[in-house]
């Protein structure tokens, strides 16, 4: 295949990945909404089941189990959709199909595929996605699946409408090793830290109803985990992306003196970057020293998510500097 055929076939998989994730997100969705609002009335069933073949005689029992018997065999036979693996199933398919987008913009442009704000946005979309995916195996963190999915696809949305750039080469600024490095870095941090952001937001969302007079029963937060899981989850989440864009930065500083003859120079991208490093820094250090735990820590983590969006978007649209995306 030439590079004009990846170039079209990137694009083509860019199209079938927008779509499974917007059909993921809808059965994460309706995972989270009905699915195990489903379990808990099939395990009340079953409960009151037991009850009433317990209370009555020998006879009657034997009666009752022969009618649950076929009312469980009535209820089998009717269709349902298991919304969650066909959620996870799309997921792993669009998460393939992304993979895809990369790979084949990268061997069209024989470089690595992060080289401008449409590449670079949609590098963070399949980071935060491969987060997600690691912490919903590992956590059974399936509940931020809509949320995390409707990130994706808004990424790619803005990425595809706004920021499109055609196959091309590099600026010369970027045209070096460290791209590989440096740039990387930041995009396994963002992707990562996009998947605590949301469980930070869930937090605060909850523990805000909480106290307002507690989760409706049946409701949509009353099937998220407790306020202490998603706190928890959060922090773990950080722990993980923190040392990574700490590296990114000292090499982003290494970079800068090959490039420039500086390890620093001030420019917009460095100061907020380093900002952004500043506090999460803090929202480590106070709950390994302070013991910060809950709203006061997750309000210091959703403010240093927000630096971290305003260094992506912000920066980029509102300063000039150095910085080739900016």
């Amino acid at each position: 295949m030439s590079n004009a055929e990846f170039a079209n076939l990137s694009d083509k998989l860019m199209l079938t990945t927008v779509v499974l994730y917007i059909v993921a997100l809808v059965a994460y969705a309706a995972d989270l909404g009905f699915g195990r609002r489903r379990a808990v009335a099939v395990q009340q069933e079953k409960a009151e089941a037991k009850v009433l073949v317990g209370a009555a005689g020998a006879e009657t029992t034997t009666g009752g189990a022969e009618a649950s018997g076929t009312e469980a065999e009535e209820e089998s036979e009717r269709p349902r959709v298991d919304w969650a693996h066909l959620a996870v199933l799309l997921n792993v398919l669009g998460w393939g199909a992304h993979l895809g987008v990369l790979v084949s913009r990268g061997i069209a442009a024989d470089r690595w595929p992060w080289g401008n704000m449409y590449e670079f946005l949609t590098a963070i979309a399949f980071a935060a996605v491969t987060a997600f995916m690691i912490v919903m195996f590992r956590y059974r963190a399936r509940f931020l699946g809509a949320f995390v999915m409707l990130a994706a696809v808004i990424a790619l949305g803005v990425a595809n409408i706004w920021l499109y750039d055609s196959v091309g080469p590099v600026t010369a600024a970027l045209n070096s090793y460290w791209i590989a490095l440096h740039v990387t870095a930041a995009i396994i941090a963002t992707g990562s830290f996009t998947v605590a952001g949301a469980a930070t937001i869930l937090y605060l969302v909850k523990d805000r109803a909480e106290r307002r007079g507690g989760v409706a029963e049946g409701g949509v937060l009353s099937r998220l985990p407790s306020i202490e899981g998603l706190d928890r989850l959060s922090m773990r989440v950080t722990t993980f992306a923190f040392p990574i864009w700490t590296a990114a930065i000292i090499m982003g500083a290494i970079w800068a003196d090959q490039a420039w003859g500086r390890y620093w120079g001030w420019d917009p991208k460095e100061i907020w970057s380093f900002i952004t490093w500043i506090i999460y820094a803090a929202y480590l250090h106070s709950r390994a020293t302070a013991g910060w735990k809950g709203r006061k820590a997750a309000v210091l983590s959703l403010i240093a998510f927000a630096a971290l969006m305003f260094n992506f978007f912000g920066v980029n649209y509102m300063f000039s500097g150095l910085h080739s995306y900016a």
